[in-house]
Parts: structure tokens; C-alpha cells; sequence
């Protein structure tokens, strides 16, 4: 079994819905920046304004490195991890990846009000957004052996959703029957 990476643009869900993901499935869920976090002792926002972001971009990248050894994980990428070839090369290399797919009018829906990511703080976040999206959108896709549309499904259908497509494409086996995500009263 593969480990599943989810990549995508700041706000695209990759932590919530790789959560909800891992537990259908039964696997573990890690998240790339929590990691990084704990690592550092730190928030990212902070690292990044102390050190800058190539520096930021080195320790990512030898974070995503341990985590995509070993199987049968769920992973959370950061946004940016796939601006490094070698993490894209990584990444095709040892994940099933899915790409979390939202355009820039959602994000800012969903991230008018946050102050932890750094690359957003600035004056005109929807141009950033939209900077960010042109730039990113192609090596997405360039890795991306599945890309879900996030729209307006709830985190339960995008999970679903996946764990069909990975079905579908044979990545999982579909004889698992449901996980217990689907049988949890605290869902919505």
C-alpha cells in the first residue's frame, strides 16, 4: 500500500479532509506543517519572518522526505511544498497524490480572516491568492495523478469522494467496506 498525499493551495482542505480520509481508511494521518511546528518549536509565520522563505523551503522539504518513507499514511502537504522539483519528484515517486483543487474565490472565502499563513499576510490577499493559484495550479497538476474539485461539498463527500477514486483506480481495496468516519455522530 502507497502512502496518499494531498497537495493543493493554502485553505484547500488538505488537513481537514486528510483527517477525515485517514480514518475511513484506517490509516494514519499526518500533517506536514504540524510536523514541521512541532519540529521548530514554533509557528511557520514565525520561522518564516525570522529566516525567509528558502530557508523555510529547505527544512520543508527534508520534513516531507521522512514522512513519505514508510506506507499506508495520509499526508497533508504544505502549499508550497511543490515548488521544489525534488519534492515533486519525491511525491510522484512515493504517494498516490491528490490535488485538492479550489480557485481563488473560494479561498478567500474560506481564508478572509486568517492571520497564521504567512505568504497571505499582505495588502491585497485575493491578488496574492490569484498570483499564488497561476503559479502553483501547473505543478499541482503535474504530480497530481487524481484532482478533486473542492467547490462546496462538505468534508465528508470530498473524503468520499477520494477514497472512491482511489477505489476506482484500484490504489485501495474497495472490499474494505466503510470506515468508521462514516459512522461517526459527530460528523456532519
Amino acid at each position: 500500500m502507497a502512502n496518499i498525499a494531498l497537495v493543493g493551495m493554502p485553505g484547500s482542505g488538505k488537513s481537514t479532509v486528510g483527517r477525515q480520509l485517514a480514518r475511513r481508511l484506517g490509516w494514519a494521518f499526518v500533517d506536514a506543517d504540524s510536523e514541521i511546528e512541532r519540529q521548530l518549536g514554533q509557528s511557520i509565520r514565525s520561522y518564516f519572518e525570522q529566516h525567509g522563505e528558502p530557508r523555510f523551503r529547505d527544512l520543508e522539504s527534508g520534513v516531507l522526505g521522512r514522512l513519505l518513507i514508510g506506507e499506508s499514511k495520509v499526508i497533508a502537504t504544505g502549499g508550497g511544498a511543490i515548488l521544489r522539483e525534488s519534492n515533486r519528484h519525491a511525491l510522484r515517486a512515493r504517494a498516490e497524490v491528490v490535488y485538492l483543487r479550489s480557485t481563488p474565490e473560494e479561498l478567500m472565502r474560506r481564508l478572509r480572516h486568517d492571520t497564521h499563513r504567512p505568504l497571505l499576510q499582505v495588502g491585497d490577499p485575493m491578488r496574492k491568492l490569484r498570483e499564488l493559484y497561476r503559479a502553483r495550479d501547473p505543478l499541482y497538476r503535474e504530480i497530481a495523478r487524481f484532482t478533486i474539485e473542492t467547490g462546496r461539498p462538505s468534508v465528508k463527500m470530498l473524503a468520499g469522494m477520494i477514497q472512491m477514486q482511489l477505489e476506482l483506480a484500484g490504489v485501495i481495496d474497495a472490499d474494505r467496506g466503510a470506515g468508521p468516519a462514516d459512522t461517526d455522530p459527530r460528523e456532519p
